[in-house]
């Protein structure tokens, strides 16, 4: 029994260096994280302090012309081999200075459609005549095709439309309108087309 017991006390005299060795290890890891972090494997800084990415960096260039689309409609052609699908896109831009056009465009991806349809609007762009509080001088009125649109100088009332013809007088900047659809259909582009007729009529 006493060798039984030295042996035991023995054992644990030898294994007692170990976990101290073992402590001794973990103690010397932590000490090698700075305040910042970074250990010898080369993890990560987590400074809060650190200056971001993007400060200092370069600004966004705002576009020339504002662009928003009217109408989009997926096509279905249907062909020898099948169906093809295509996309249509309708689109106003301005620059809400007096310069407003608008486009369409049509090809098999979404993307393609409406950089073709800004080209477009880009081919057609006029210039509204208005005075140095944006607005026009005289009526006008005009139709195209199944569309019919009447703009009515307001002063003081600022911009009185719906459907597309809000968007091509507010994309051109115009101000203190009304504008009419005398007509029932809601063909969004006939009517956005009809309205640029109408500013074409306008007199400085």
């Amino acid at each position: 029994m006493a060798e039984t017991a030295n042996e035991t006390a023995n054992g644990a005299v030898a294994d007692a260096p170990v976990t101290e060795a073992g402590n001794a290890g973990q103690g010397d890891r932590g000490a090698a994280r700075g305040r910042g972090g970074r250990t010898e494997r080369g993890g990560r800084d987590r400074n809060p302090r650190r200056p971001r990415r993007n400060e200092g960096g370069r600004e966004r260039v705002r576009p020339e012309f504002d662009q928003k689309i009217i109408s989009i409609r997926r096509v279905t052609r249907v062909m020898a081999g099948g169906r093809r699908f295509s996309f249509s896109v309708a689109m106003v831009i301005g620059d809400k200075k007096g310069r407003v056009g608008v486009g369409i465009g049509k090809a098999g991806d979404t993307q393609l459609a409406i950089e073709k349809a800004v080209r477009d609007a880009k081919k057609h762009m006029i210039t509204v005549p208005m005075n140095q509080h944006s607005q026009i001088a005289h009526d006008v009125q005009t139709k195209l095709s199944s569309s019919e649109v009447m703009i009515i100088p307001a002063a003081g009332r600022g911009l009185v439309a719906g459907s597309s013809v809000r968007t091509v007088l507010e994309l051109a900047g115009v101000k203190d309108v009304t504008a009419k659809l005398l007509s029932r259909t809601k063909n969004k582009l006939n009517n956005a087309r009809a309205t640029i007729e109408a500013l074409k009529l306008l007199k400085a």
